[in-house]
């Protein structure tokens, strides 16, 4: 096993080309990429029909599947309103993942609303069981919840946040941003030794086999002094964004492990996916 690479979405070279994301599967395949992440981000917009053509399109063309759940999810809001609305979000979100088979939904943990990061850490956990609770009795049990790390100081979602998420149910995978941790750790958060200090924690929480397997975003971001993730950027930016991509990839290869990896650059997402395969494959030498 190895790790996978792949898009966030559509990269602009993809756009250029193509009016749907039906023909994105074979494109990404021919790329020399291994995943897709479908975005929901801004909703749940997309029919039964499509969702599963583009499953049939992915399985024919080799390529694995994820999705992003739609952005306004908050796990820290108690309010049932708002509980109720994240659940439709993560079921709207487990539906279309059904349809194509993607095996993996990404969620975003929540915001701190003026709490203690440890009393919006005790709500999430209550939510993300009612939630799993929810997803098991409508028979999609079988898709992983990924909760993401979050690259803004006022959101909950360190890594420790995140990996205490998944303690809930072994059938959760955290989704490790490791462009959100650099920004919220104020670039903090890069280089080889950072790395293997992260992905020692993942395994010490969740243990060797699914820390080995875990879902991961990646790209440079731009940050600010105060608040954390500004904006996501590109490998050709010039303005010395990180975090550093040869380091991480290096110490995957070193342990073994074949997480997913899914590219977020701005616009560029395929060219700096397959850009980090080639760099992880001549680690792996």
């Amino acid at each position: 096993m190895s790790a996978k690479f792949g898009p966030a979405g559509n990269s602009d070279s993809f756009s250029k080309a193509h009016k749907s994301s039906l023909a994105a599967p074979k494109w990404i395949a021919d790329f020399g990429l291994d995943c897709y992440e479908y975005q929901c981000g801004k909703g749940v917009h997309v029919g039964e029909e499509t969702a599963r053509k583009v499953g049939e399109n992915a399985r024919a063309a080799g390529i694995s599947l994820s999705l992003h759940a739609p952005y306004f999810i908050n796990l820290a809001n108690p309010d049932r309103t708002s509980l109720d609305k994240t659940i439709g979000y993560i079921i709207a979100g487990c539906q279309v993942a059904d349809w194509m088979g993607a095996g993996r939904v990404v969620i975003h943990s929540g915001a701190l609303m003026k709490r203690t990061r440890r009393e919006a850490l005790d709500i999430a956990r209550k939510s993300l069981a009612q939630v799993v609770a929810v997803c098991d009795s409508l028979g999609f049990g079988h898709i992983a919840l990924c909760p993401e790390t979050m690259g803004k100081i006022n959101q909950l979602g360190d890594l420790d946040e995140v990996l205490q998420l998944c303690t809930l149910d072994e059938r959760l995978v955290p989704c490790i941003d490791f462009g959100h941790l650099y920004a919220r750790s104020l670039g903090a958060d890069d280089g080889l030794e950072a790395c293997v200090r992260m992905l020692d924690r993942v395994g010490q929480v969740l243990g060797a086999e699914r820390a080995a397997n875990f879902h991961s975003h990646f790209s440079h971001i731009e940050f600010t002094p105060k608040g954390g993730e500004k904006c996501h950027r590109t490998f050709a930016d010039d303005g010395g964004y990180g975090p550093s991509w040869a380091p991480l990839a290096a110490e995957i290869a070193r342990r073994g492990w074949s997480p997913t990896f899914i590219c977020e650059s701005a616009g560029t997402q395929a060219e700096d996916a397959l850009a980090m395969k080639k760099i992880y494959q001549e680690c792996l030498l």
